[in-house]
């Protein structure tokens, strides 16, 4: 079995889930959840949520979206339908933009 891979995250990224864990876990102490009654509304294990508030990487980005909409975390905007707006935009915007981007071809140096 291989070791598994280590990766490096900025402090930036770092500072920003640690953030989003603390949010997550007062939302839930606020709502008077606990981390068993979360995880059994989320159809998720206990032992994920804890990782999810500890700011843990590896957590599927899924699973801490669907943690954030059953505590009522707002993760992009307050108004509810500046996210359908926003995605609209994105979904246009990516229609402009080319479908892959390649790495340039080199140069050939014909110089003899």
């Amino acid at each position: 079995m291989s070791k598994p891979v280590t990766r490096s995250y900025s402090r930036y990224n770092q500072e920003a889930v640690e953030l989003l864990a603390l949010t997550l876990r007062s939302a839930r102490i606020e709502k008077k959840m606990t981390v068993a009654n979360l995880a059994e509304r989320a159809g998720m294990s206990r032992s994920l949520i804890q990782r999810i508030e500890s700011g843990d990487m590896g957590c599927a980005i899924g699973a801490v979206f669907e943690v954030a909409a059953i505590l009522g975390v707002r993760l992009f905007d307050a108004e509810p339908n500046a996210l359908t707006r926003h995605l609209v935009q994105a979904r246009e915007k990516l229609t402009l933009l080319p479908k892959a981007v390649h790495t340039p071809a080199r140069e050939v140096n014909d110089e003899f």
